[in-house]
């Protein structure tokens, strides 16, 4: 597989030559296609019968055919910033999955969330944690990429259940991508800051900073 070009990845971008194909179905699409194909391509990858058990026990299976997504894949290979590794260390797990939990009841437990499909940030925003680069990874982002990959419908709350397999899901990719992760809250040192360079025709020793 060739390396992607950065470009603005979005729920309808595809690029099915490197095997990364786009399973959402929007407009004309959702009712002229069957079988869960890929809407630029037509290949039909994913077992959609096995996928939408929702199964704790078959996850792995669900990881990977959520790879085959290119949305799903663009976050499955985006640099974890010292910010976004350093949240989860500082929680540790129970902490991460409390929050991780908090999250999906807050952005897609309702019947119908404010603004869906925009609720989750993206790696753009400063708001972005990675929890929420799980969500979108794991296809728990919004209740439209819910239903076409978990097949849980629009218009009812999450079940307890659900957001228990979810919130899983979403452990699962902080578990791969933050392999530092422990039980518990790790203390992490904070950046010292460099003393400010002397200014031309000042002496080094008489910066702050440095001893004397």
């Amino acid at each position: 597989m060739t390396e992607l070009k950065p470009l603005k990845i979005t729920c309808t971008s595809s690029d099915c030559s490197n095997n990364l194909h786009c399973f959402l179905k929007v407009g004309k699409l959702k009712n002229n296609t069957t079988g869960g194909q890929c809407r630029t391509c037509g290949a039909e990858l994913i077992d959609w019968v096995r996928v939408y058990r929702c199964d704790p026990s078959d996850m792995e299976h669900t990881f990977r055919s959520l790879k085959l997504e290119l949305i799903r894949h663009h976050f499955w290979h985006i640099p974890m910033t010292d910010r976004l590794t350093n949240y989860a260390l500082k929680k540790g797990r129970p902490i991460l999955r409390q929050a991780a939990e908090n999250q999906i009841r807050r952005s897609i437990g309702s019947a119908a969330p404010f603004r869906d499909g925009y609720q989750t940030p993206r790696e753009d925003s400063l708001k972005a944690n990675p929890i929420h680069y799980a969500q979108h990874a794991t296809a728990s982002c919004c209740r439209k990429c819910l239903e076409e990959w978990h097949g849980i419908p629009q218009c009812r709350e999450l079940t307890g259940d659900e957001i228990s397999y979810l919130t899983s899901l979403v452990m699962l990719y902080l578990e791969e991508r933050v392999q530092q992760l422990t039980d518990f809250p790790q203390r992490l040192r904070a950046r010292r800051k460099r003393p400010p360079l002397p200014q031309p025709g000042q002496e080094m020793g008489s910066q702050p900073g440095y001893a004397a």
